[in-house]
């Protein structure tokens, strides 16, 4: 009953159909739930999680998750809320996109088997690739394109919206919702996990379904995780992601970063830990700490988490410097401080350097330094910081 409710109502948005669904949940019978993902690039990241979570928990319930991974469909690229056509991407680059998306998933889902075999099957975890379905010819494409017509597909809010501004919609991204439709033909899916803009895709699902006389499956929309900007989708094309691969002591900066509008919504959707008890702990700046030290923990190990969290602290809290602070020999006996700054990795331009000056984001033994201009008597043992995550000692 518990991991029922937790199914249903933790992190979910919109379930159609819901009364179907909870009631096949109480059946005891064993369902397919599907989520797919398109490797369009190589890191996975704390976005991507939301979708892995919410399987994970079907998994734990007893049900099996299906993952597809598109090699064929990241080639024409989810059309979902874009302004403009995807690049397309090569063979050659997606298959070295997805070398580590299954090592990346096997953090969150029960995949157990060996990732020699990339094909194998369990009763709680199958993986699939769509290419196996697609690569073969035009029929499997020209028999699910039946299924739709081209006045629905451009029906869709974002494909609308590109043509009202006066842009266009090439055919090949108009079939992009009828092949993940029938990714849920060929997987059998009960359900299908995905994020509330792939509502579109996800209601296709359904349709190409009931096009090939197979049981429609149900969807389950979450919603979107905003990246450290707040606004945005998380997203590596905005750069405001937070990445499962990533440092330790990086993701914590990362997610402190992160507006306090957004820490319960990131413990709800990134952890396990009760929403209510966050709320008790009534600082911000300590909700975050836990947050970041859960989410690090699960990603890399609890000793991980603790040393990013005092190297966070004795940087940004006492005033220190971190452990693994880089060092910089400069012969110069004077050199400009945009020099200075460019040569030892600082910025990566002089003009660059200049703004992080002129905006008061360099220091210099901890004081800031806002003369653009001025010309530094380097010795060794002189500390140089540019914004939050930026040292340098000189030897």
């Amino acid at each position: 009953m518990f991991n029922i409710e937790e199914i249903l109502k933790r992190g979910v948005e919109e379930v159609i159909d819901q009364k179907i669904l909870e009631k096949k949940l109480r059946s005891g019978k064993r369902l397919r739930v599907k989520f797919g993902i398109d490797p369009t690039g190589k890191e996975l990241h704390l976005g991507h999680t939301v979708p892995l979570r919410k399987l994970r928990q079907f998994q734990d319930a007893g049900h099996t998750a299906v993952l597809v991974i598109g090699d064929f469909t990241a080639k024409i690229g989810d059309p979902t809320g874009r302004s403009e056509e995807r690049k397309t991407l090569t063979t050659a680059q997606v298959q070295e996109n997805m070398k580590e998306y299954l090592e990346q998933a096997a953090k969150i889902l029960d995949i157990k088997f060996s990732f020699l075999n990339r094909a194998k099957k369990t009763e709680l975890f199958e993986v699939h690739y769509n290419g196996k379905w697609f690569s073969g010819g035009l029929e499997s494409i020209t028999d699910a394109a039946r299924s739709a017509t081209i006045n629905q597909v451009l029906q869709r809010a974002d494909f609308k919206k590109r043509i009202d501004e006066g842009g266009s919609v090439s055919v090949l991204e108009s079939l992009y919702p009828i092949m993940q439709g029938y990714d849920s033909v060929e997987v059998l899916a009960d359900v299908e996990i995905g994020g509330s803009d792939q509502k579109f895709n996800l209601l296709m699902g359904r349709q190409v379904q009931k096009h090939f006389g197979v049981r429609e499956q149900d969807v389950m929309m979450l919603p979107l995780l905003e990246g450290t900007d707040g606004v945005k989708k998380m997203s590596k094309s905005f750069g405001n992601y937070i990445g499962l691969t990533e440092n330790p002591s990086d993701m914590y900066g990362k997610i402190m970063s992160i507006p306090d509008v957004l820490i319960l919504k990131y413990v709800e959707l990134l952890t396990n830990l009760s929403v209510e008890e966050i709320k008790k702990i009534q600082n911000p700046r300590d909700q975050k700490a836990r947050l970041a030290f859960e989410i690090i923990a699960m990603y890399h190990s609890k000793e991980d988490a603790q040393k990013a969290e005092d190297e966070f602290n004795t940087i940004h809290r006492d005033g220190g410097l971190p452990s693994d602070i880089k060092k910089f020999k400069e012969n110069r006996a004077e050199v400009s401080i945009l020099e200075l700054l460019v040569d030892g990795g600082l910025a990566p331009s002089k003009s660059e350097g200049k703004r992080l000056v002129v905006q008061g984001a360099v220091k210099i033994n901890g004081i800031v330094e806002k003369d653009w201009q001025k010309i530094i008597k380097p010795v060794p043992g002189m500390k140089i910081q540019v914004g939050p995550k930026k040292f340098l000692e000189l030897l």
